[in-house]
């Protein structure tokens, strides 16, 4: 009788984590649609550029956002969403400082991402001719 008391409890838990799971994959595809069109919210790549050396960002991500293992990380090619770069700039948990919407303006934001989306991706291994 407790085996069986054991697997419905199991069982009722795998259920409502599966339920749980559906639901959010259905909200995340009707909210995706909506951050696609947020996400690629105008945004001057050239201004970007021109604050991504202002606020010194290359100073820890690199010139081409790149990143790195001793200062900041990778910020481009593929960059995080929007909002979560929004988020993360504004109320950051390493050792960033947090630049504020008094220091850095929500047109500024959508500029340096901007910037970000349009670095392209580095050229694949096959494709240098000196590693060949």
């Amino acid at each position: 009788m407790k085996k069986s008391g054991v697997f419905c409890s199991v069982l009722l838990t795998a259920v409502t984590a599966m339920a749980i799971l559906v639901f959010c994959a259905e909200a995340g595809s009707q909210t995706s649609a909506a951050n696609k069109k947020s996400e690629t919210a105008s945004g001057n790549v050239e201004k970007g550029k021109e604050l991504y050396t202002s606020y010194g960002c290359y100073e820890c991500h690199g010139r081409q956002a790149q990143g790195s293992r001793t200062s900041g990380p990778r910020l481009s090619p593929n960059p995080i969403p929007l909002s979560a770069f929004s988020t993360y700039v504004r109320e950051p948990r390493g050792q960033m400082p947090p630049y504020t919407n008094k220091v850095v303006s929500d047109a500024d934001l959508a500029d340096l991402y901007a910037f970000l989306k349009s670095i392209p991706q580095p050229p694949s291994v096959k494709d240098i001719p000196l590693l060949q």
